[in-house]
């Protein structure tokens, strides 16, 4: 859904809420405190904020109780602007552009971001498990250590730049079914060893059904006695048959782009959040209605 589309179906505080109420409850609302539907209006200072009052519990209510609108001070026209410009950038949105494109503080805008990026980090797609062919691999992500970082005392001890996995870089395990689905998180530098690789796959993929691709690398070699396992042999090859693994190499540049298109850096803390843009993105890119099917999942909604 377009930015234009969101100012003329959603101009004013009324018509959001409203909005907001139909996608999280339907017809008639709940208590979102004790689940009883026997409310009522609820008389409140600020008319552009329906709230709502149940008759079980005596607790008074908005749409917003328990979601990531919640306690927030912005309208939400603005957050469903923020929705908007976020699921339309193809390489993400940086948290400058996007204070810049709402007129907000930076703080504002990076703690909007947060919220939204937090509900597609737990997109219920996420956790079910993978199946049929998949595809595993690692990547590192982060920008190349500046000139004079190199040398004596420098960042790699005055050796050329590393590359692969040798190098200083942010790690990152992902796994994409073909023609389907992805996750991707970033791990600690002993995250990628047998045992570790074989607890991610187990965690994420339904291993009796699945025939699993990946290169040469050693710490997959555990993943024979947990499923049906192919490697590709990239000194010698890219592609045999079905065996490659050319389809989580492409989501990979999706998540370098964003990094080095956007972001520049992002800290540990908040790595997986901002490498969970990307995969939502991708899981949902056949999607007609990813708008809508953030709300819901942001509101716990019924339609």
């Amino acid at each position: 859904m377009d930015i234009l589309e969101i100012m003329r179906r959603w101009p004013t505080q009324e018509a959001a809420f409203a909005h907001l109420e139909r996608v999280r409850w339907g017809s008639r609302p709940i208590c979102p405190y004790c689940g009883s539907d026997k409310v009522c209006p609820h008389a409140s200072k600020d008319n552009k904020i329906p709230r709502w009052q149940c008759q079980s519990c005596h607790s008074a209510f908005s749409a917003t109780v328990g979601t990531i609108f919640h306690h927030t001070h912005l309208p939400l026209p603005t957050w469903f602007l923020a929705l908007a410009i976020m699921l339309n950038a193809k390489k993400n949105i940086s948290n400058a552009q996007l204070a810049r494109d709402l007129d907000l503080p930076y703080k504002t805008a990076w703690s909007l971001a947060l919220r939204i990026r937090q509900a597609m980090l737990t997109d219920p797609a996420q956790n079910r498990l993978f199946h049929g062919i998949v595809e595993m691999d690692e990547t590192y992500v982060g920008g190349k250590p500046r000139k004079g970082n190199i040398g004596s005392g420098g960042q790699n001890g005055g050796n050329k730049r590393k590359r692969g996995r040798g190098t200083d870089k942010m790690p990152v395990v992902g796994i994409v079914e073909r023609n389907g689905r992805a996750i991707a998180k970033k791990v600690a530098k002993d995250g990628l060893s047998s045992r570790c690789l074989s607890d991610f796959f187990v965690k994420h993929v339904d291993a009796p059904s699945s025939i699993v691709m990946t290169d040469e690398y050693k710490g997959y070699r555990g993943l024979k006695a947990i499923t049906d396992h192919y490697a590709i042999n990239h000194k010698t090859a890219y592609v045999i048959g079905d065996t490659h693994i050319n389809t989580i190499e492409g989501f990979w540049a999706s998540i370098k782009r964003s990094w080095y298109g956007q972001h520049h850096h992002f800290s540990d803390k908040w790595a997986n959040h901002y490498i969970s843009e990307v995969t939502f993105k991708y899981n949902n890119r056949s999607n007609d209605n990813t708008f809508g099917y953030l709300m819901r999942h942001m509101v716990g909604g019924v339609v």
